[in-house]
């Protein structure tokens, strides 16, 4: 499982015993949750009323920056779109996989130093991940424009014979070129009806070249005819073609035209593997970068909820649980009887909860301890 709960207890006589406690009670009998001391530093305390400001922004800035981690992570496998088996490893935080660094969490001093206050910590990480959002917004929208011009040309290349471009199936010497009186125009016959071309083509109108039509290209279900007539004939012979079910293409042989159509695609193309490497180097940098945040903004939400849960002096254990998936009930009662001391109107709420069938309590979840949930299920899909 990839989810993580972030809780805090207050320390006993030593945090050592609160930690104790807790594996005692989640580990003993029946392992509920694989745990890990979560290290958060002494951080500035400031005072009441701005933790108690901070601890609203906190929680936006929570939302915030974990939507940007979600659409880098998400970007990052569109952009790698053949190879999404490859995402998951290139979706690291300080060069190692997510669980890794959650579960080893260190704060970084360089980053966000605790000499500075909480309010210019989270202001550091809202600045640096708003800057991230940004330059995703850019990059995305660019790449995006490439991708979508070289798809819209290759779509014009491919499909049927009744829409895709000729470009690159006919050559100059099918055409009659130059002429002021003669055209060769193309014509798309179901396969089950060349028989009645072959018999009728010379007949659609008075002034068709005779044993002019040759078959230039076949797919599944058709075939590209050339058949040339006079210029004055154009519209009699195109009537007469779709009363029988042959479709004329409009098109003219233009060389420069289509040499500038393979010009573009390859310079399209060459452009995308251009900005590939140096945009998935940017993702993983910034996913990495994003993620981290993400972590040290949890790291302070639990500094700053246990604080003014728990009081001063500053004494609590940090722990992250990493519940198993068909025991996460049983560990949420095992955790409420342990902590429900320390809140009885939590307690209460918990237990009425569970009562009353359909009350979900997940918009503001709220138990005795201070719970943060951390998600690593970051994309949309099954990788």
């Amino acid at each position: 499982m990839t989810e993580f709960w972030l809780i805090s207890a207050p320390g006993e006589k030593t945090c050592q015993q609160t930690w104790d406690k807790l594996m005692a009670a989640t580990t003993r009998t029946n392992i509920l949750s694989t745990n890990h001391k979560f290290s958060i530093p002494d951080l500035k305390v400031g005072t009441l009323d701005v933790l108690v400001g901070l601890s609203d922004e906190l929680a936006k800035l929570d939302s915030f920056v974990e939507s940007v981690v979600k659409k880098v992570a998400q970007y990052m496998a569109d952009v790698l779109e053949d190879s999404r088996d490859k995402v998951q490893e290139n979706l690291l935080a300080n060069g190692v996989d997510l669980v890794t660094y959650i579960t080893r969490f260190q704060w970084d001093m360089a980053k966000y130093p605790i000499k500075q206050s909480l309010k210019n910590i989270s202001e550091i990480i809202s600045k640096q991940v708003t800057q991230i959002d940004n330059d995703l917004k850019a990059r995305a929208s660019a790449y995006n424009n490439l991708k979508g011009n070289l798809q819209n040309l290759e779509r014009k290349n491919a499909g049927s014979l009744l829409t895709r471009s000729l470009a690159d199936i006919v050559k100059k010497e099918n055409f009659v070129l130059d002429s002021e009186y003669l055209i060769t125009m193309l014509v798309v016959v179901p396969k089950v009806s060349y028989g009645d071309w072959e018999k009728t083509y010379e007949t659609l109108a008075e002034m068709v070249v005779p044993r002019s039509s040759n078959l230039l290209f076949e797919d599944s279900d058709s075939g590209l005819f050339s058949v040339t007539l006079f210029r004055k004939a154009i519209d009699d012979f195109k009537h007469k073609a779709r009363e029988n079910k042959f479709t004329v293409r409009d098109f003219q042989y233009n060389e420069e035209e289509m040499k500038a159509d393979k010009e573009e695609m390859t310079r399209l193309s060459t452009d995308k593997k251009k900005q590939f490497g140096p945009l998935v180097r940017w993702l993983k940098v910034n996913f990495s970068e994003a993620f981290i945040a993400w972590i040290h903004i949890k790291a302070l939400r639990v500094f700053v909820e246990s604080v003014l849960r728990y009081g001063l002096p500053v004494n609590f254990q940090a722990m992250l649980l990493q519940p198993n998936k068909k025991t996460m009930k049983k560990l949420r009662e095992v955790l409420n009887d342990l902590y429900k001391h320390l809140d009885s109107s939590a307690a209460a709420i918990i237990d009425s909860a569970m009562d009353i069938p359909g009350l979900n309590l997940s918009q503001q979840e709220y138990y005795p301890y201070v719970y943060y949930k951390i998600d690593c299920n970051l994309l949309d899909f099954k990788v």
